[in-house]
């Protein structure tokens, strides 16, 4: 047991994140739509011995977009290059990444909407003619070179599909949207990340982890990594139901898989702001949570549920999260 506790204490972040991740189609669990057309997809591109199109995964923070580049080099056989959108500022980082592609090859490339317009310009004629032109030198000293690229796959991923540019999706052959996971898919996949990491869990402390992981796979996988932090401690070789409890109340994770910023966010809408509307800019304000924070990660899940709808005039609370929070809808306010 000694052992085992120092070699997994070591993976941590993105060594945990790549550990735990599935390799292959077959492994991956959910998206069953998205898995099996990308299967027909891959196999027809391998068969025709031309690169696979452009790919466009969306959809919120930890569902799987990341895993699925990865899986789709591995389907290709193909080597797997990767950049985020706010890393390339200018226009010979991205010559620099496209320059070190060989045929075939994926390149990943993370919050593509945050890509400045003048490099998704150029991006374009990198994506449709495996070409790539460039401005290099100075002002009054400048010249266009055109660097030939071989035949490659990019991968784009977003969490948020509005703020792409109609002529970059454009250029994308395969879109896609990647919806929140059910709770046995969930349970499927906090059981095999169980086995990866051999340490077990049993049937209801799963069942109760996965109801609590705001139907994100990521959440899931550290909410486990957390659990067994706990049941490590109380020296326990399961993780049951009852360890899982105690953990996520520690953690302030609640039934519904809420945690504390979430129910700041629902608390300051219905107590400061009457149950809205109220702009998000304004509740970001009011609890000391950046914008983009508040729409890529605690939004979407609570849209999703219902406890809170999006108007034209600003966000409102709903009845089911007056009742998750216990508070009369129609009591007075002070």
């Amino acid at each position: 047991m000694e052992n085992k506790i120092l070699s997994e204490e070591q993976i941590t972040g993105d060594e945990f994140e790549t550990t735990i991740r599935p390799l292959s189609l077959k492994e991956y669990v959910g998206q069953e739509k998205l898995k099996n057309n990308l299967e027909v997809f891959i196999k027809a591109s391998k068969m025709r011995q031309e690169p696979l199109d452009h790919v466009l995964l969306y959809g919120p923070p930890g569902l799987g977009k990341t895993t699925l580049a990865h899986i789709i080099a591995n389907e290709l056989g193909s080597n797997l290059k990767t950049a985020s959108g706010p890393a390339i500022e200018k226009s010979g980082d991205l010559a620099a990444i496209l320059s070190t592609l060989e045929p075939n090859d994926v390149l990943f490339i993370d919050e593509i909407h945050r890509m400045p317009r003048y490099i998704e310009e150029i991006l374009y004629s990198a994506m449709e003619d495996f070409e790539l032109d460039i401005v290099i030198g100075s002002e009054g000293n400048s010249r266009s070179i055109k660097i030939q690229l071989p035949p490659f796959t990019l991968v784009g991923a977003t969490t948020r599909a509005g703020d792409i540019t109609g002529p970059l999706r454009d250029r994308f052959g395969i879109v896609s949207k990647l919806n929140y996971y059910t709770y046995e898919e969930l349970n499927q996949i906090i059981k095999r990340t169980s086995r990866v990491l051999n340490f077990e869990i049993d049937e209801d402390a799963s069942l109760e982890l996965a109801k609590r992981s705001r139907k994100t796979p990521r959440i899931a996988n550290r909410l486990f990594k957390r659990v067994r932090d706990f049941a490590l401690v109380e020296n326990k070789d399961v993780i049951d139901k009852e360890i899982t409890i105690k953990a996520l109340k520690m953690l302030n994770v609640d039934a519904s898989g809420l945690d504390s910023t979430d129910i700041e966010y629902l608390l300051a809408l219905i107590k400061n702001f009457n149950g809205g509307p109220v702009g998000v800019e304004t509740i970001a304000t009011s609890i000391g949570e950046e914008v983009t924070t508040i729409e890529d990660v605690v939004e979407p899940f609570l849209l999703q549920e219902g406890f809170v709808k999006r108007t034209p005039r600003g966000r409102i609370a709903c009845q089911k999260a007056y009742e998750h929070l216990k508070i009369e809808q129609n009591k007075e306010v002070v």
